[in-house]
């Protein structure tokens, strides 16, 4: 079984912060489950590109209110408490934190290693 906290993971490399979001990775491809678990804050304010090609990702809106553009379609969905969204096409996407911090929890697969960035394409690369 697999216990842990934000609060310890606070001071690892799995607790990651960029200027427009920071993540702590609570579950990752070490762990052998085969997929990852995150839980992501993107300050109110902040706007975040993301394109992950080689990862499926979920997020559910656990506090604060935001939008998720969707690229290719031109569409955007507001992300509130109790949201979820599923990039199940790679999609493209640009998320903004409207109202107060943007909390997701996230859900990656295949699983990443816990201290990555995004690349230059706002994705991750496969590890």
């Amino acid at each position: 079984m697999i216990v842990r906290t934000l609060a310890e993971l606070s001071q690892t490399p799995n607790h990651v912060v960029t200027d427009e979001w920071r993540s702590t990775r609570l579950v990752v491809k070490s762990d052998g489950v085969g997929y990852s678990v995150h839980h992501t804050v993107v300050p109110e304010g902040s706007t975040v590109h993301c394109h992950y090609k080689h990862h499926y990702e979920t997020n559910y809106c656990i506090a604060g209110e935001g939008e998720v553009l969707h690229v290719d379609s031109g569409e955007t969905f507001p992300v509130t408490v109790g949201t979820v969204y599923a990039l199940d096409q790679h999609d493209q996407h640009v998320l903004k934190a409207t109202k107060g911090d943007l909390h997701l929890v996230c859900v990656f697969n295949p699983p990443i290693q816990g201290d990555e960035t995004h690349n230059a394409d706002g994705g991750y690369d496969l590890g």
